[in-house]
């Protein structure tokens, strides 16, 4: 026969012996396990955290400096079925005092190499980095055991004979030093930002008036070809009107010339039909058709002349149109180009203007 027996979280339960002779040991945390009378033996362990407080007198540093240092460090046995094993065969048996009392000789131990390795500067100044460096080179060692470090953090660092306190001083003149030069250098750094926002709100206003100069000139020389595309589109329609005028005036005197030529056959028809002689006749018909072949190349001279009259002044005033056009879009280039260099001398300071 044999009893339960229980065990919380923070205990674990070791259960030895069994029936015929078993060596057999059942580790429980937080549960239960059954146990024979006589024959098996019940033991169990703490899981809670312990707190140690190492503490290294008189060590002397690399540079021979004796300082002390104390520390605070949390452990606790660990759960892993292997490493419990072995936290149960170093400390089953034994007291909480006496766990703590081997892991704390362990850490001091540590902590005492170590100290011999580094300067006062470096344990004082980067008290995390040697707590770390203590807590990595103690952890295995105390793994061994079945023991978890969960910090180690450094309570204080002092000596006999005031190193640390001059220490001290010198960095506080040190940091004074620095903060006088950082005020300086903010100063500093503050007038030439100054500087720099003065100098790019110039940069700006001087971008937006390149800007808007180059707008208006842009606005000024569509503007301007505007006015010359239309002067030219109204003399290309009003040359393109007067040569249909000059057509239509070439069409009525063509017209003209054939009505007269209908009317020089009809009284050279008439003349005749009336002479009654017919040399007289035929002379007079040769006179009339004489004069009706002078008025027609005088009447058709007469047109062509017209014609080309007309044709050279329709090109005249298209040429002068356009030479208007072309003298205005170069003078408001010149001013154009005028405002510019005033604006550019402006932004330099100088008061030449043209």
């Amino acid at each position: 026969m044999g009893n339960c027996h229980t065990v919380g979280p923070n205990e674990a339960l070791v259960v030895s012996g069994g029936c015929c002779g078993s060596d057999q040991k059942t580790y429980v945390v937080g549960g239960w396990a059954w146990a024979w009378w006589l024959i098996s033996d019940i033991q169990r362990i703490t899981l809670e955290i312990m707190t140690l407080q190492p503490k290294c007198e008189d060590v002397e540093t690399a540079e021979g400096v004796a300082i002390t240092v104390t520390g605070v460090a949390q452990v606790k046995v660990m759960t892993d079925s292997e490493l419990l094993g072995y936290a149960c065969e170093q400390f089953l048996g034994k007291s909480v005092q006496e766990i703590k009392s081997v892991i704390l000789q362990t850490l001091e131990g540590h902590l005492r190499a170590i100290l011999g390795t580094l300067t006062v500067e470096q344990i004082y100044q980067d008290r995390d980095k040697f707590a770390s460096l203590v807590r990595e080179v103690a952890a295995p060692d105390v793994g061994r055991m079945g023991i978890e470090i969960l910090s180690f953090t450094i309570k204080d660092v002092y000596d006999k004979v005031e190193y640390l306190s001059s220490l001290g001083k010198t960095q506080t003149a040190a940091v004074q030093r620095d903060a006088d030069i950082g005020v300086a250098e903010a100063e500093r750094d503050a007038g030439i930002r100054e500087a720099e926002c003065k100098r790019e709100m110039m940069d700006v206003k001087f971008q937006l008036e390149m800007q808007k100069a180059s707008f208006n000139q842009e606005v000024n020389t569509k503007k301007a070809e505007s006015q010359l595309a239309y002067e030219l589109q109204a003399a290309k329609e009003q040359q393109k009107i007067r040569l249909e005028e000059i057509e239509i005036e070439v069409v009525q005197r063509k017209k003209q010339i054939t009505i007269e030529e209908k009317e020089i056959d009809r009284t050279e028809k008439e003349l005749i039909a009336t002479v009654k002689r017919p040399a007289e006749a035929e002379a007079y018909k040769m006179q009339q058709i004489a004069e009706g072949q002078k008025i027609k190349k005088v009447l058709t001279a007469q047109a062509e002349a017209e014609k080309i009259r007309c044709i050279g002044e329709a090109e005249a005033n298209s040429i002068e149109v356009v030479g208007k056009a072309e003298a205005e879009k170069m003078r408001l280039k010149a001013d154009i180009g005028v405002h510019q260099h005033n604006l550019i001398y402006e932004k330099s300071g100088l008061n030449k203007k043209w």
